[in-house]
């Protein structure tokens, strides 16, 4: 008997700490450390995306912090971007708002060599249908393999190639013409 409840008592202890380490937006918690393949990552910042009221919040994930844009776009290794609906949101708007924010954080020789990649995410998203408030939507960046799409947390599509497509990605949120300014800086830790 005193064993079990000595490994109930660590056991509660355990879900106490992990929990002590999530940060929480909206209701929403991420996590502040993550493993990916091998890789430990940790949460670089948080923000949340508005646009005719709060759409959803999201997380950036690097092997180590960064304030400033560019170090991040040139960070090598795993890297997740971790997104939760707070509202309902079809996939041709979602898909259609990612492609266009890429376009516009991209130079027509970027746009041109991201193009099919592009139409490889959006097809995949647009084919969702739609994603409910409390949904999830993650991009892992992972060596070797690719981009790699979970929704709702099943895998979705196939990898898509090249480092490249994910900095791309990086810039929809990171680059000159961020999709919404604060959200850019809570990304790189500089607001809450």
């Amino acid at each position: 008997m005193k064993r079990f409840s000595l490994a109930a008592i660590a056991a509660i202890t355990a879900l106490c700490i992990n929990l002590a380490h999530a940060v929480e937006v909206q209701g929403f918690k991420f996590a502040d450390q993550i493993k990916l393949g091998d890789a430990d990552l940790i949460i670089n910042g948080t923000g949340i995306r508005s646009k005719f009221g709060k759409r959803y919040v999201m997380a950036l994930y690097l092997p180590a912090k960064s304030t400033d844009a560019k170090v991040v776009l040139a960070t090598k290794g795993p890297k997740r971007i971790a997104i939760s609906l707070i509202k309902d949101v079809s996939g041709d708007t979602f898909a259609n708002a990612v492609a266009k924010a890429i376009n516009n954080n991209s130079t027509d020789a970027e746009q041109a060599a991201l193009k099919d990649r592009i139409k490889q995410l959006s097809d995949t998203v647009i084919a969702i249908d739609e994603i409910k408030a409390g949904g999830s939507i993650v991009f892992d960046w992972v060596p070797g393999k690719g981009t790699i799409l979970t929704i709702n947390g099943q895998i979705k599509g196939k990898e898509i190639a090249g480092e490249d497509f994910y900095i791309g990605l990086l810039r929809a949120w990171l680059g000159e013409d961020p999709v919404q300014d604060d959200l850019k800086q809570g990304l790189l830790g500089k607001a809450s």
